[in-house]
């Protein structure tokens, strides 16, 4: 399986956790305003950094360390779908403003750029 249909898979098991988590919790994620849910995404990734400190922020290494569903990949995914939830909020808000267009890289000078995908 390719990255693309991993992160599809990913995106599609977010999805339904979100659901499940709605069910359960509500939107106790954002009970206490911005600043709560702020906080909330900063708690997540403090857990990340204490985890990948002992492994010289080699996020990888701390993940090959403790691969296990409770371990730092468990905080990813948390973190990740809180990230969803805040940029739904937002964009529920905002009235659905909406998402740009992936783009191929652009190609400058015969070399691509160095954006991130």
């Amino acid at each position: 399986m390719g990255i693309q249909e991993e992160v599809t898979e990913i995106a599609g098991y977010d999805a339904e956790a979100l659901r499940h988590a709605q069910g359960s919790y509500g939107d106790s994620w954002k009970k206490r305003g911005g600043v709560g849910a702020f906080m909330m995404l900063a708690r997540k990734w403090d857990r990340i950094e204490n985890q990948t400190k002992k492994f010289n922020y080699n996020i990888f290494m701390a993940i090959y360390d403790n691969p296990s569903p409770e371990g730092i990949l468990d905080d990813i995914g948390d973190l990740r779908r809180y990230l969803f939830l805040v940029e739904a909020e937002v964009r529920k808000e905002l009235g659905g403003f909406a998402l740009a267009a992936p783009q191929e890289p652009t190609e400058a000078k015969g070399k691509h750029s160095n954006r991130s995908p």
